[in-house]
């Protein structure tokens, strides 16, 4: 079946993102409302955060795809699977910017319960740093 594919020029092809879809006609008016609120809220030295969480990952001695520098024939030795550890489990990044003064937080958890968890990761952040920053925030 391979060479019957081949012969008629077919190749192995990743998909490509290239269909744009429809927007919501509102779609730039609610951009400017946010950009409009966020300097408002920044010219008034309020605080304005957002969140954004990642992939969760495994946690362990486990491959990834990129690379580091190491001495000539000493390869970082990682697992041969990539089964999750069942007493480490799964890393999830969640960080918290501020825009502000253009710093990061980042939380790493181990909850099943992203919202749970990002609540708690901005509540951290409030604790650690924004409050201090941000003295005269409205609450």
């Amino acid at each position: 079946m391979r060479w019957l594919l081949h012969r008629l020029d077919f190749t192995l092809q990743a998909n490509r993102k290239t269909k744009e879809g429809h927007q919501h006609p509102d779609r730039n008016a609610q951009f400017e409302f946010i950009a409009d609120q966020t300097q408002r809220f920044l010219d008034e030295e309020q605080p304005v955060i957002s969140g954004d969480t990642k992939q969760k990952e495994l946690v362990g001695e486990f491959a990834n795809a990129g690379c580091e520098w190491q001495p000539q024939g000493t390869p970082e030795r990682v697992n041969t699977h990539d089964s999750p550890d069942p007493q480490l489990g799964k890393g999830l990044p969640y960080g918290v910017y501020d825009q502000g003064a253009d710093e990061v937080w980042v939380s790493v958890g181990i909850s099943a319960d992203t919202a749970e968890f990002a609540v708690a990761t901005i509540e951290r952040w409030w604790c650690k740093m924004g409050s201090k920053r941000y003295p005269e925030a409205h609450t």
